[in-house]
């Protein structure tokens, strides 16, 4: 696994600041149509592509998220049943082959840890047992390590002077070798390798497979006693592992767990709980085997149960910060600090989406929590293990969570994770994976080349009242086309120029019947969906908003659609925050800032104003109490953490700061600030070559440069001033400004 190991030669730096970043779309999914064929030709002689050379434990790609995944998602309860996915999870290959060729100066010991059996090649030359050292003599040679595991993944770790384990070792999980019966060993030319997966597991006594996250304890903030019960309030959301503090007697304790009060408190209806037998003679501490998501906790002791104290274990995944956001509004500040911890809460081993009812690794949530984390944490490596995990394995089956949305979700992200980290690796290696599973899409189509519905698939896009699923959905037929012209740039990265060539004619045909077969010029917007070859009546938000942000309207059609879709409270309402996500998102691409910081306002700040202290699954305001908390038909089924729910921070980067890159890895990235009524707000964005750090107002933009090139656009009643950089006058009140690696720039202008 590739943690943002990417370094471009001063070259290759210098050949992408020469480019057009004219044709990017405003979601941020830069096409990259700058004669990508040629630039990725270029960059074959010229990219310095330099991974990690720090030893760390390696595997195959994939299989250790893949392993990770299923530990993690098998957590799952219900009450306390064990709940498990819904989908094919697949395997770890059991046997592995790692090898690398070094040149020595002098002979050198290697050290050698495996997480399995294994056996050790020299120059192709078997060595005697399980080696634990070996010694390599001077010169050129090859060494081979071929470990079994079953238990977990097959891992090694290799520690010498120079000879150290990395991702530049390749692996295989078929060597296709064979003997003759002259003793000649085969060919093995056909051989599939793949640069070694790692992570930070940097320490030989420290395998991967005994990988956990942090905890540290945590004290309840509140306490109430009533008779045998005890209810706990540990103050906010938090996910963790109940502690009992000198435990003793005999009897029993029932723990109930709730994101309300009213959750704890409720013992037929909570979602979660777990029941516990003590038969202690001496005192002793116990922690309650499987993490839980809550604020409350609900023990009620039966017999002679006893303990002195109750405390908690908060688990975490230990990632700092990069990014901020701060500004004039109090109430905005709060909203977004909140949504930080929103995002934390779910983000553990991978992007799951509710700490408290699934925990699962959802497609269209992770899809989410990426671009929230590229404004926030920038962490490559969760980004890589969530995509790992849900593209799992061939034979594809179904359709990724068996959710046919949920598939071009996986695809987007690839390109947009290329597009944030620039890590060209990861495409290159999840290629074959990408391939396979679009040939499994293409083989789904109907006689009109469209998706719809077949057995096995479901079609989710939002959960709203009355959703019409039937039929060839428009939306679904938006995002196949945008996932095509993603595997259209993913071949030209890795120099498929034949299935490239395919994968354009072919989402190009399918956008023109996208307007051919849906758009409708009466209602001025794209209709919902098609039944036995008609339009239907229904006309939804979905399509319409993705279409603005992917840039596949007119701008005639966008502002009609802003008129008859977005700001049209005749159209059905978006209610959960998974959607609100894009709809805001349209608007913002089309400069309505002002108009969502209200929206925002009221949306996230009215579940603020009912106490919430992580953002929720869903919201309707015109539900009262206790009916908030319910879903599914279960009276506190409904998440009050859910990743879908932190949006704000995707917000508040891109479309209020302003900053998105322009090309892979930040090389040239574009601020683009928008106030929206705001006096003053400041911030930094994270990227691989550093923290873009921003403040704007209405009179001054101050700024400094990361790595890359950047352009400042903004508008100017008088001409700026900046002593520290060229200000360009692009006519009517525009102005840009170049911004160099690391400088810093201050611009006073008027607004």
């Amino acid at each position: 696994m590739k943690e943002s190991n990417r370094l471009f030669s001063r070259k290759a730096a210098k050949f992408l600041r020469m480019q057009s970043s004219s044709d990017v779309h405003p979601c941020g999914f830069a096409a990259l149509r700058l004669c990508v064929k040629s630039f990725f030709c270029f960059c074959v002689s010229i990219f310095v592509w330099q991974i990690a050379s720090a030893q760390t434990w390696i595997w195959y790609p994939g299989d250790y998220e893949i392993w990770l995944s299923n530990q993690m998602q098998n957590r799952r309860t219900e009450k306390s049943t064990f709940f498990p996915v819904f989908w094919k999870m697949d395997n770890h290959y059991v046997l592995m082959d790692f090898h690398k060729v070094f040149d020595l100066k002098e002979a050198e010991e290697v050290n050698i840890y495996a997480e399995g059996i294994y056996n050790v090649k020299l120059d192709g030359k078997p060595l005697e047992g399980m080696p634990p050292t070996i010694t390599v003599p001077a010169g050129k040679h090859k060494i081979n390590v071929k470990v079994f595991c079953q238990a977990s993944v097959p891992s090694v770790y290799i520690k010498g002077k120079t000879i150290v384990s990395d991702g530049t070792w390749l692996t295989t999980f078929e060597d296709k070798e064979w003997i003759d019966e002259t003793g000649k060993t085969s060919d093995i030319s056909a051989t599939q390798w793949l640069n070694a997966g790692y992570w930070n597991f940097n320490d030989p006594k420290q395998p991967p497979s005994a990988f956990k996250l942090p905890v540290i304890p945590i004290q309840a903030a509140g306490k109430e006693v009533n008779g045998n019960s005890i209810l706990l309030d540990f103050g906010k959301e938090t996910f963790g592992f109940i502690k009992l503090h000198g435990l003793k007697g005999k009897g029993k304790l029932s723990v109930y767990y709730g994101e309300s009060k009213e959750e704890a408190l409720s013992r037929e209806h909570t979602e979660t709980f777990d029941k516990l037998e003590v038969n202690n003679m001496n005192p002793s501490d116990q922690v309650m085997s499987l993490s839980k998501a809550f604020r409350y906790v609900n023990i009620i002791r039966e017999g002679n149960a006893q303990f002195d104290e109750v405390s908690m274990l908060y688990e975490y995944a230990d990632l700092p910060d990069k990014g901020s956001f701060t500004c004039s509004d109090t109430l905005i500040n709060k909203i977004y600090d909140v949504a930080k911890y929103t995002l934390h809460l779910s983000t553990r081993e991978f992007f799951v989406d509710g700490i408290k009812r699934d925990r699962w690794i959802w497609s269209g949530d992770a899809y989410q929590s990426y671009l929230m984390n590229y404004y926030l944490m920038n962490d490559n490596a969760t980004v890589t293990r969530t995509m790992y995990a849900l593209r799992g394995k061939d034979p594809v089956t179904s359709h990724i969570n068996t959710i046919m949305d949920y598939t071009f979700y996986w695809f987007l992200g690839i390109y947009d994770y290329y597009l944030y980290s620039g890590d060209k690796t990861f495409i290159q290696q999840n290629y074959g994976r990408m391939k396979s599973l679009m040939d499994y899409v293409l083989g789904r189509r109907n006689k009109n080349g469209l998706l719809e519905g077949l057995p096995g698939d479901w079609i989710f896009i939002d959960w709203a009242a009355g959703l019409s699923k039937k039929g060839e959905v428009s939306f679904e037929q938006l995002l196949f086309t945008r996932s095509l012209e993603t595997m259209a740039i993913c071949a030209e990265i890795v120099n498929d120029a034949e299935n490239a060539g395919q994968y354009k004619t072919m989402a190009a045909g399918l956008r023109k019947k996208l307007f051919d077969l849906y758009w409708n010029e009466q209602k001025q917007a794209l209709v919902h969906s098609r039944v036995e070859g008609k339009q239907t009546d229904n006309v939804t938000r979905y399509a319409n908003m993705f279409s603005i942000f992917f840039d596949y309207f007119t701008d005639a059609q966008k502002q009609a659609v802003k008129r008859s879709v977005l700001l049209n409270d005749s159209i059905q309402k978006i209610v959960t925050p998974y959607m609100r996500f894009y709809e805001l998102e349209a608007l913002c691409a089309m400069g309505e800032q002002g108009y969502v910081l209200k929206e925002m306002k009221d949306y996230w700040g009215g579940m603020l104003k009912l106490g919430a202290t992580s953002f929720w699954e869903e919201y309707n305001p015109s539900k009262k109490g206790v009916e908030h908390y319910a879903m599914y038909g279960r009276e506190f089924g409904k998440s009050l953490c859910h990743a879908w729910g932190a949006s704000p921070i995707y917000l508040m980067g891109k479309y209020y700061l302003g900053v998105k890159p322009t090309s892979a890895g930040y090389a040239m990235y574009e601020v683009v600030p928008n106030l929206g009524g705001l006096q003053w707000m400041q911030g930094k964005v994270p990227t691989p070559g550093g923290e873009i750090d921003l403040y704007v107002s209405n009179k001054q933009i101050k700024i400094t440069g990361a790595g890359g090139t950047g352009i400042v656009k903004f508008k100017s009643k008088s001409k700026p001033i900046c002593k520290e950089g060229q200000v360009t006058d692009k006519r009517n009140g525009a102005y840009e400004l170049l911004v160099e690696k690391g400088k810093s720039y201050v611009v006073n202008y008027k607004l």
